[in-house]
């Protein structure tokens, strides 16, 4: 049964790969919106002082009318350190200082709920303390919202992910994996299951919603660590859809292992914390909303915990073959779920990369099978963390990426092409 399970896997996969490229010629410029809504942009900070001035220039490039923008830098009253270094910037009129009240859990999903509190947009977004959204990004969500129906209440922006600093780049295979395993996801898995009209796990930066969706969700969950990944499947359950944007994200990868290893236990742990709360009921899931649930969160957790046992039983099998000079007993048909398994996720991966613009080479390919093998030391992290601190969240470390002035090298061409489009 588990390997039939893992070769309908491998089968999605490669349907998902279709149904993106099938419907990738298709894609139009959605016209502009006529009325633009007011917006809410808000960006949840802890321990960030050092990166701040990189968002906050980033967001200050934003291309939208400013008297339509409403927006918040949500801060920890503990966080003595980044309240002083936002005060101590200049910052646009329409972005506040917002310091959450004290109280627990400190999570980002807390201090998000606080300032969907008081958020004045029609609409509101979320991003993080390294990203760079494309200029036009709000843009094209106002557009999508104001021409398609109520049910649908939120998009999601590709997050692409790029360093620039080459400097810094003291962990490049863990970098280029993280990049290209973004690609797979974000440019092939997301937008055909919204072509498909499936739910999915939201990432947890350049959502766009609906305010009064969000709020009549009573927004997110704030003892959950992945609480964007529960939230996509809740809005699913009312009867609300979710979209995909064009205009995407770019954000800096953790970087070594150090970074990348607590990030990844706290999503896998939060896989598991959304799975166990959307199994409790079948209320508003169906049929549709179990398959999606099952071949995103519970297939990330299933290929997290096998992925080192099945490369190492691939690795011992030729090597005994290699020393014993002749093939042992083969179970084929499971060497062959394993393969086409490998296969289907290596082709989703270096297609996304190519749609992103993600270097995914022969080199890359034939190590993918370490990194996937790491999935299964976050595993391990994560289950012991559920069960010692499951409400836990583990802070990802983030540095500035390049100097500021460096940091032209992202912006321009995003403010270019937002030239563009806007003559």
């Amino acid at each position: 049964m588990g390997q039939i399970a893992f070769l309908g896997i491998a089968a999605w996969r490669l349907l998902t790969v279709m149904v993106r490229l099938r419907h990738l010629a298709e894609a139009v410029e959605t016209p502009a919106a006529s009325v633009l809504p007011r917006y809410s942009i808000v960006v949840a900070l802890y321990d960030e002082a050092a990166i701040l001035p990189h968002l906050v220039e980033r967001l200050a490039n934003i291309d939208y009318p400013p008297e339509l923008l409403d927006g918040y830098l949500a801060l920890e009253a503990h966080d003595h350190a980044t309240i002083r270094a936002a005060r101590a910037l200049t910052l646009p009129d329409w972005l506040h200082i917002l310091v959450v009240p004290p109280g627990s859990p400190t999570t980002k999903p807390r201090a998000l709920n606080h300032a969907l509190s008081i958020a004045r947009g029609e609409l509101l977004t979320v991003y993080d303390a390294e990203d760079a959204p494309d200029p036009l990004q709000r843009r094209e969500a106002a557009a999508r919202f104001a021409v398609e129906d109520g049910e649908l209440v939120c998009l999601h922006a590709p997050l692409r992910i790029r360093r620039v600093h080459k400097g810094r780049d003291r962990s490049p295979f863990l970098d280029r994996q993280f990049a290209a395993e973004y690609a797979a996801l974000f440019d092939i898995t997301l937008p055909a299951m919204a072509r498909m009209g499936l739910p999915f796990p939201l990432g947890g930066t350049s959502n766009h919603f609906r305010v009064s969706a969000l709020r009549a969700l009573g927004g997110w969950d704030a003892w959950n660590v992945t609480e964007d990944a529960d939230l996509g499947f809740r809005i699913w359950r009312r009867g609300w859809r979710l979209g995909v944007l064009s205009r995407p994200t770019y954000e800096t990868p953790p970087g070594e292992l150090a970074h990348w290893l607590p990030q990844r236990t706290r999503w896998l742990k939060g896989y598991m914390q959304t799975l166990s709360v959307h199994t409790r009921s079948a209320s508003g899931m169906g049929w549709r909303g179990w398959a999606a649930l099952a071949l995103t969160i519970g297939s990330a957790l299933a290929s997290a915990a096998l992925h080192a046992l099945s490369v190492a039983w691939i690795g011992i099998f030729f090597l005994i073959a290699l020393l014993a000079q002749h093939l042992p007993s083969t179970p084929w048909f499971g060497l062959g779920v394993l393969l086409s398994g490998a296969a289907a996720s290596i082709l989703t991966t270096a297609i996304g990369a190519r749609l992103a613009n993600t270097p995914f080479g022969p080199r890359d390919m034939l190590s993918a099978p370490l990194y996937w093998s790491l999935l299964s030391l976050a595993f391990a992290h994560a289950f012991v963390r559920l069960i010692a601190e499951p409400h836990r969240w583990d802070k990802t470390a983030h540095r500035p990426d390049v100097a500021r002035e460096e940091s032209a090298m992202i912006l321009e061409p995003l403010v270019a092409d937002a030239g563009r489009a806007a003559a």
